[in-house]
């Protein structure tokens, strides 16, 4: 008789919240250069922290597809939904993909019928993906009893925007059917922050996206911030200037991150990436005129 593995999930603890890492897939070499071209492997090699987690010896850096689930407030949450199965996409990472992500966000301890919050830092194919899964040859909501929130002002910018193909196939099989079920929540972010749920606080981070969003976690007097793609690697820690490829608005983006590290560093804030490879997440640093990452493993169950 064959006994399947158990699935070990990473997870770290903020205060009485335990927030869990579910996995997608690791992205393949070329990502790096493609995403951040400016961070060469000899910009990334002069950073020794940054080896062996998040870069080769090499220079390459390691970049990762993942959601984070946790409770909090008596709700069941989930921040972002990677790629998903069996999609349509241009890029060849992400095209057709058949991974085990709703079987290991189950050994996390979530089913996906347990979810009450999808929380979507922004409208992006690799953070959104999950939105929706095939049923009978249509797209309809994976989380049949969630509510799935972003900002208004997010999902107000793609609907003024003048889509590519690719673009529009994804809303099309990833957003679309969230909103024709009414299920998509919009929600006015201030520049402040909003809190959805006690202890749960949305941070406006532009720049990536005009309407993107991390999210603040306190509990017991301690804080997490889960990054969405206001920060895609750690490289960007010493260098803040290094900005994505498809960041809307770079010159926002790269203010953001600057204004985000400087109230993060040395604080004892945990910092998880939704990008970043394992080990995931990590206080802020000062260091060298810029911050670095200090890794903070996780524990498994």
């Amino acid at each position: 008789m064959h006994t399947p593995q158990a699935i070990d999930i990473p997870f770290w603890t903020v205060g009485d919240i335990a927030v869990h890492r579910v996995d997608e897939v690791l992205l393949p070499p070329q990502t790096g250069p493609w995403l951040l071209p400016d961070a060469t492997t000899d910009v990334v090699s002069r950073q020794d922290w940054l080896r062996p987690d998040f870069a080769d010896q090499d220079g390459t850096l390691r970049i990762a597809s993942h959601s984070f689930a946790f409770e909090v407030g008596g709700a069941r949450v989930l921040v972002d939904t990677g790629i998903g199965n069996g999609k349509t996409r241009a890029n060849p990472a992400w095209h057709d993909l058949r991974t085990d992500y709703l079987e290991r966000l189950a050994a996390a301890g979530f089913p996906r019928e347990s979810i009450d919050l999808v929380i979507l830092t922004h409208l992006h194919t690799d953070h959104v993906g999950w939105n929706t899964h095939e049923v009978d040859g249509a797209w309809v909501p994976t989380f049949p009893h969630a509510r799935y929130l972003t900002s208004r002002a997010e999902r107000e910018f793609w609907a003024a925007y003048d889509m590519d193909e690719p673009r529009t196939q994804m809303f099309l099989d990833s957003v679309i059917p969230v909103e024709d079920a009414g299920r998509l929540d919009l929600v006015d972010v201030p520049d402040e922050g909003t809190e959805v749920l006690p202890g749960l606080r949305l941070i406006p981070t532009p720049g990536h996206t005009p309407g993107h969003i991390a999210l603040q976690l306190d509990s017991r007097d301690e804080r997490a911030l889960i990054t969405g793609d206001c920060v895609h690697h750690p490289v960007q820690l010493a260098h803040p200037a290094i900005g994505s490829c498809v960041d809307i608005a770079p010159e926002q983006s790269e203010a953001t991150r600057h204004k985000l590290f400087g109230a993060l560093a040395d604080t004892g804030t945990l910092l998880l990436g939704t990008h970043f490879p394992p080990p995931t997440a990590g206080h802020v640093i000062t260091h060298e005129n810029a911050y670095r990452l200090s890794p903070v493993l996780p524990g498994a169950r």
